[in-house]
């Protein structure tokens, strides 16, 4: 059965008056770009005001991790593209990350989430991320106990959750909520605009570069649906991230990772490149490939790809004109594409306009003050 989200976005996709035609050059047909629908919310996490005021400020609180110097918003934040701007992520104190920081613009949509898909929602990818070993490294039983000595946090969490105390996996469900308010604006998107029937939206560069995206450059048989992503996972042969073989920080978390992920011993001594989904399934087939991600909102996001390799888009484009790079099970879509000069401008321009022409900002919320005694119990 399909993921409930990805059945709305192909129906919504469907539903457009505007249908733009997706025939790659293989003659392959595949779901249209569209306008993103409404964000879907689980059942169990309704949207409210009140929550996503919550998320916000828990989004923002640094007291949600380890040492308290690592909330969400330090690997996102609203003015480097809600993400941080480096190829590899920082990572918690005294370590290094090891992989990039991906954007949570238009994350509500995901189904699979992190860039081997590890989580499929974001109220699990939240809990993930604060108590990650190299990232918020935040133990939850120590955070839950941080907000139950601030009072407005208690009464914040009584009047959403109704529940007595603050606990954790409340606090993962309001940062989701938050979360879902950071989506792409599609009266501010260029493609969506024409998509909707303004056909003044895009110019005539970014319309041929929609045809050759949709045509001969063939990034509609991975980059498609409303939020140009198939979500699913592709080697492309990508060069490693040179740090992974100087940096002494870096192959300690790197080896780390091999081993904690359950390797068999010999790849966990070499540990010479990230095994992406294999980490998952074990499966060789499965070696160097990565969700696809999503191309909306490329304008504020770099650099790209798992390990940050490309810092721009220019580099993005040449790397597939060029069929990608070389691995073993490297996808058998990724083929020389003979682009010229001007088509790579123009499928440039069309990529331009899959982001709004003003970059998202949130502005930082005021948080709850210092820690205050708990009330001695009655007798």
């Amino acid at each position: 059965m399909k993921n409930r989200t990805t059945l709305k976005l192909s129906a919504i996709a469907a539903s457009f008056a505007v249908v733009l035609t997706a025939t790659a050059a293989t003659g392959q047909t595949f779901p249209p770009l569209a306008p993103l629908p409404p964000v879907p919310s689980p059942k169990d996490n309704p949207q409210s005001p009140e929550k996503i005021a919550l998320g916000k400020q828990l989004f923002w609180d640094s007291r949600l991790s380890g040492d308290g110097s690592m909330p969400c918003v330090s690997c996102h934040l609203p003015a480097l593209g809600w993400g941080d701007n480096n190829a590899i992520s920082r990572g918690y104190p005294g370590t290094q990350h090891w992989r990039n920081s991906q954007t949570i613009l238009n994350a509500a949509y995901y189904n699979k989430l992190f860039w081997d898909g590890t989580s499929t929602s974001l109220e699990s990818e939240a809990s993930s991320a604060a108590e990650g070993s190299v990232a918020g490294n935040g133990d939850p039983s120590v955070m839950e106990m941080r907000m139950r000595f601030l009072p407005e946090y208690v009464e914040a969490f009584k009047k959403v959750f109704g529940a007595e105390w603050p606990r954790m996996n409340d606090a993962y469900r309001a940062i989701s909520s938050y979360q879902r308010t950071v989506v792409s604006d599609a009266s501010k998107v260029p493609f969506d605009r024409y998509a909707n029937g303004d056909r003044k939206a895009l110019n005539d560069a970014q319309k041929r570069g929609m045809t050759l995206f949709n045509g001969k450059a063939g990034c509609i048989q991975c980059h498609n649906g409303p939020l140009a992503s198939d979500q699913k996972f592709y080697n492309l042969g990508l060069p490693d991230f040179e740090g992974f073989k100087t940096d002494v920080l870096y192959q300690v978390t790197h080896r780390w990772e091999h081993y904690q992920k359950g390797v068999a011993e010999q790849k966990y001594r070499s540990a010479d490149m990230d095994y992406g989904l294999y980490f998952q399934t074990k499966n060789p087939k499965d070696i160097g490939k990565f969700r696809t991600p999503s191309l909306r909102e490329l304008k504020y996001t770099a650099p790209y790809m798992h390990n940050g390799v490309f810092k721009t888009l220019e580099q993005v484009v040449d790397f597939y004109d060029a069929g990608g790079g070389n691995a073993a099970n490297k996808s058998e879509l990724l083929k020389p594409l003979g682009l010229t000069a001007q088509e790579k401008a123009d499928l440039l321009a069309f990529l331009d306009a899959l982001s709004m022409s003003e970059p998202l900002i949130h502005d930082e919320p005021k948080l709850p003050g210092a820690y205050q005694p708990l009330p001695a119990p009655t007798k």
